[in-house]
């Protein structure tokens, strides 16, 4: 039997999942000397979180004195409230821990939020027991070779326009702006449009907007 077309298993998704550096952003991580004086709690929580990966590259700054900044899209943040219109729920899994990551993924009221993953499957695996469904009904958006086994598992493998050829050779689709660019949105916009949802989702968008 042919495999599901994207278009085919797009039209099943429930759930989309993204990585952050390279699909959310560009890919760059900027470091900034910290202010002086006490940091706020949010901060002091990603300190304690990346302390748990001592020893260990690339989780994210175990530092009191800097602090590690990332750029969003706004596209990509419409997109995400785009998505919750239509009926999807959202998250991320990343490798990094970041206090930036934290703040806007409650600016857009992300449905899960996982940071300092490696193993992205697992977390895949306890994310759709949570929201009572299948991996088919799941997508992922990756752009490096740790996303592959999230993204195989999932319904729906989704590559950014900048992601890396092995990750571009697995996945079902891959989206026409790069991360950090509107990456987001391209691959929730195909989901929602299989889904027949996009026009009502974007007059909705408009409207309680417009109010």
């Amino acid at each position: 039997m042919p495999k599901p077309s994207a278009t085919a298993r797009a039209r099943k998704i429930k759930l989309i999942l993204f990585d952050v550096d390279g699909v959310l952003t560009d890919g760059k991580i900027w470091i900034f000397p910290a202010p002086a004086g006490p940091q706020p709690g949010v901060q002091q929580s990603i300190l304690e979180k990346s302390a748990e990966h001592g020893g260990q590259g690339g989780f994210g700054l175990h530092s009191a004195t800097l602090i590690e900044a990332k750029g969003f899209h706004a596209h990509d943040g419409t997109a995400i409230s785009l998505a919750h219109l239509g009926g999807l729920k959202t998250g991320i899994i990343t490798k990094r821990i970041s206090e930036t990551v934290a703040l806007r993924a409650r600016d857009l009221k992300i449905d899960h939020v996982h940071q300092g993953v490696q193993d992205k499957a697992s977390v895949l695996a306890q994310i759709l027991e949570k929201d009572g469904i299948t991996a088919a009904e799941a997508a992922f958006v990756g752009d490096d070779v740790i996303d592959l086994p999230a993204m195989r598992r999932c319904g729906l493998a989704i590559a950014v326009k900048n992601a890396r050829p092995e990750v571009k050779a697995e996945a079902h689709l891959v989206t026409s702006h790069a991360g950090g660019d509107g990456a987001a949105r391209d691959a929730v916009e195909y989901i929602l449009r299989a889904q027949g949802k996009w026009k009502k989702v974007v007059e909705e968008y408009i409207s309680e907007r417009g109010s």
